[in-house]
Formats: structure tokens, sequence, C-alpha cells
């Protein structure tokens, strides 16, 4: 299939922008796919791996819930398992008031009509994670819920996408988006390309993108830093979060232990680097300590951390441009957006393919950030413009 003359330009290769680009191919849109570095390079590469519908935000949670079922059939999606395994995710409550908090939660969804989390007692929780500290006295579990190796996860759906007639051209820096009657012109430093709708999931570089379409809005770059152990004796099968202190925590199969939850570092977003703080590492370390004494004997092999866009109140900026047609942004995930991925691309498609969705996603409005006091549309655009290219 050639993308000559495209149906639709995606900017950003993370697995956002891959998943729209494969979805649609699939509704047989000709699509190419531009990427600053190339795919899967920042946070969707590089961060937990974690697929779960567990302890979301409410507005999150019917498109959640859509994308679990993509991640249950991922090999027929993309022709790879993607290293996903059903495993389910545990919220562990470290205190009684916790517990409490956690049974209204499932309480409140329960009234909503969802049913994946499940309030769990100490018994139950000490099955499902035996070596927890004796202090926790319980907890919520998603049985449904799991991990995947998100770099493995991207490349697949870039490949797959690829194979449907996709073209992804990679190390393309976007410099300027304007239209002109129902065509987007996108310049480059590959030089300009041409099509009648663009999608802007550009994760941490996606506010420049918006502002170009007089549009901006407060995104933060953050760098979400992880750890991973020496290997252990295999002692825990699922996901383990908390909420009170920071912690993800996953054992991989070959015995090393993933360490992550939130801890950030500094990002340095227009050298691609980030730099990390070893005294929240620590203190990350020492909630493993508290939590898992089976832990305390292990070392620490490798810390690393992801560029990724958080928005003030942590959900997504995703769905029509609101200042021209033909427009859609997808970023803003705010560090768990990977889960989200496959099933927010074929909402994203439908959007492209027909103007609309059943999803509800009004909660995700870029509307919602009208920011007072901003220069006009015009001095918006330009003064992205000196960024990009500064």
């Amino acid at each position: 299939m050639s993308t000559t003359r495209p149906d639709l330009i995606v900017i950003g290769g993370g697995i956002h922008g891959c998943s729209t680009a494969l979805h649609c191919a699939l509704r047989g849109l000709k699509v190419l796919l531009l990427e600053k570095d190339y795919v899967g390079r920042h946070s969707s590469g590089v961060n937990a791996g974690g697929v779960r519908q567990l302890a979301r935000d409410v507005a999150e949670i019917p498109l959640s819930v859509y994308a679990m079922e993509f991640w249950h059939r991922i090999g027929e999606l993309v022709d790879d398992d993607c290293g996903f395994t059903c495993d389910g995710q545990v919220l562990v409550a470290e205190t009684q008031d916790e517990f409490k908090s956690f049974r209204s939660r499932v309480q409140e969804l329960n009234g909503l009509g969802y049913r994946h989390e499940e309030l769990i007692d100490a018994a139950e929780l000490r099955r499902l994670v035996p070596a927890v500290a004796e202090t926790c006295p319980g907890g919520i579990v998603s049985r449904r819920d799991g991990a995947a190796d998100p770099f493995r996860t991207t490349q697949a759906f870039r490949r797959k996408a690829e194979k449907l007639g996709a073209r992804v051209l990679e190390g393309v820096i976007v410099t300027d988006v304007t239209r002109e009657g129902s065509t987007w012109t996108v310049r480059t430093s590959a030089g300009p390309f041409e099509a009648p709708m663009i999608v802007n999931a550009a994760g941490a570089w996606a506010d420049r993108i918006a502002a170009m379409l007089g549009e901006p809005v407060p995104l933060e770059v953050i760098a979400p830093m992880l750890m991973i152990t020496a290997r252990v004796p295999a002692f825990i099968r699922p996901v383990v979060i908390l909420r009170g202190r920071k912690l993800s925590f996953k054992q991989f199969a070959n015995g090393t232990v993933l360490i992550g939850g939130g801890h950030l570092g500094r990002p340095v977003r227009d050298q691609n680097v980030t730099v990390l703080d070893w005294v929240k590492l620590a203190e990350s370390a020492k909630t493993v300590w508290d939590v898992f004494p089976a832990m305390r004997a292990t070392t620490i092999l490798r810390a690393w951390a992801g560029i990724e866009a958080r928005m003030p109140d942590d959900i997504p900026v995703f769905g029509k441009s609101s200042t021209a047609d033909g427009a859609f942004h997808q970023f803003g995930f705010s560090a768990h957006g990977f889960q989200l991925g496959p099933g927010a691309g074929a909402v994203m498609a439908e959007l492209v393919a027909t103007g609309s969705t059943n999803m509800p996603i009004e909660a995700f409005r870029i509307e919602r950030f009208r920011m007072e006091g901003t220069k006009t549309a015009g001095g918006a655009k330009e003064s992205a413009r000196q960024v990009l290219e500064g």
C-alpha cells in the first residue's frame, strides 16, 4: 500500500502512536508515522510494563476495561505475545485506615457497575503474595491484570502496522504544523509531508504540537525511575503496588525484580537525558525492605528513567482538537498509559475514520485546559516553533 500521500500523519512513535497507526491501517487508511528518535525510545519502551485496570481514575476505567480485552488476545492483534503474563495485580493496604479506604473504593466501583477490583482480606493477600509483611491487613486484587515487555510490545505494534502498509520514519523532527484548506502540512527535518488528518501522539513533546494548533496545555515533563535487582528465588507472581508509599513491584521469570512506583528523576527533554535522584531511589528501596523482608539480602543492579508527559489532573488529553478540523490529540497519559495503548489506538482510529466514538472520553478533552493569560494562537505557535528549532 503506497503512503506517498497518506490519509493520516501520526506524530510520535510510542505505544499510542504505533497502536493508532496499526488500528487505522486495519481500517484501510494510509498512515505515515513520524518519530523524532526511534520507536519506543522514551516512556513507551522503558516503563515498568504494568498492564493494569487496578486503581485507575474512574474516568479512565471504560477505556482501560476495553483495552484489557485487546491484551488478552494480543498475539492475534500484533503476531507477538509481547511477553504478556496475567498473574493479576494487587494493591496492598499497609494500615487499617488504608484498608477502609480500599473498601470504600471497591463499593464505589461496584455501584458504577465495575467488578474488576475485588477487596481481599489478610488471608487472601498472603495467599496471593506470601512474602508480604505480616502487618498488612488486606488489599484489592484485579485478577485479569498483569505485565508485559514494553519495548517488545511497542515494536510489535510498529511491525504489524508496517505489515499492513503503514510507513514509519524515524529520526524525523517535526518543526511546524499548518493547515491550508483541507490539507495539513507537517514540516520536518526530512522535508514537508501532507495529509488531511494528523494525530498528536508526541508524548513529552506533545505540548509543542498542541501549541502549534493554538491550544497550549500545562504539560509537565517527568522522568519516572525504575530499578532492577539481582536474581532471587521465585517468591511472587502478581504485580504489587502501594498507594500510601510509592511502589510497583514485579518479579520476572529469571528471578530479577523490577522496582518502580512513581519516584521521579530529572528530565532534560531537549537532550533526551534523564538524571537519577539517588535519594528517592533509596527511599524506594527502603519501602521494599519494609514490605518484603525476603528482599533484604538482594542487591540493585541498575536504575534508569524514561521521559514522560504528565497532566495536572493525571488523566490524558485524548480526542479531537478544539481548534482545527482533522487534528486529534493522544498524549499526557501521566505514567500509566501503557495498558491503555491497544484500546486507545482502536478508539482513536474510530474517531479518525468516522468522526465519533461511543467510548466515554469527554473527561479527556483538551478544552479543559483553556489557559488564561496565554498568548494568541499565532503567538503560542511561534513560541513553540522557536523552542523546537532552538
